[in-house]
């Protein structure tokens, strides 16, 4: 599977293929803009995604590439850098802040039709960490670029839960745990009742500017056979942001 660096039978579970896939800065991608260039902290960033809470999909007129730390998948290439296209004398700081959100939504989705095209099936995806439990601007954009649910994972420390799970396995029933993987998981994790569904009107939104997303990314990341349309992005990203304006979305 190009691009898709781990894949190891059993690494997570017996008789079960572990596909290792990741982007080089996502929390970090944020905190570069709001810490480093802004010069704010927690207060900032709560400014902010409450600011970019209340724009449209497409309404900066912005597409950024969520390289500022290079491309981990599927580019893999440490040489990569950031980019933020279509800014005018009118961008503002939560206007960029949203648009990096994006850019890391559209490096997920780079990589989940990187799987589906080699025959992985993606059912269901739950996101679980600091960004899925304290953001929900982040969780909304990616249920909508993504067009799939965000499920999140029943506890906010699941890497301790999963060695917890894996430890009741090893001890097996005898000694209070469990046989079997499957009757751990059943019995220890669970999902939140909240959850983020995708929406109709951002998703043909971002479909469009998923498209021109991988413009810049196949063309910026050298990808072989990528059509030199370079010359029309800007005035395409216009033409979004001003048929979203007045449309009044």
């Amino acid at each position: 599977m190009p691009g898709i660096c781990g894949i190891v039978n059993g690494s997570i579970m017996p008789d079960y293929f572990g596909i290792e896939a990741g982007q080089s800065a996502v929390g970090d991608l944020l905190k570069w803009w709001v810490e480093g260039v802004c010069r704010g902290g927690d207060a900032l960033h709560a400014e902010l995604s409450a600011e970019a809470s209340s724009l449209a999909a497409g309404e900066s007129g912005l597409v950024a590439l969520d390289w500022n730390n290079g491309n981990r998948t599927i580019l893999v290439d440490t040489r990569l850098t950031g980019l933020i296209v279509g800014q005018t004398l009118h961008t503002t700081r939560a206007e960029i802040y949203r648009a990096l959100i994006e850019a890391t939504a559209y490096g997920a989705r780079a990589i989940v039709e990187r799987m589906r095209e080699y025959g992985v099936p993606i059912e269901r995806v739950v996101c679980c960490g600091g960004i899925a439990e304290k953001n929900d601007l982040f969780m909304q954009i990616y249920a909508d670029v993504l067009g799939q649910p965000m499920l999140i994972a029943g506890s906010p420390q699941t890497p301790a839960l999963g060695a917890a799970v894996a430890a009741a396995v090893t001890a097996g029933a005898a000694a209070g745990g469990y046989a079997a993987w499957t009757d751990a998981q059943d019995r220890m994790t669970t999902l939140k009742a909240k959850r983020f569904e995708p929406r109709e009107d951002p998703r043909r939104v971002y479909d469009e500017l998923y498209a021109v997303y991988r413009e810049l990314h196949d063309a910026f990341g050298g990808v072989a056979g990528a059509p030199d349309t370079l010359g029309s992005i800007m005035k395409r990203l216009l033409a979004v942001k001003e048929r979203v304006a007045g449309a009044g979305v």
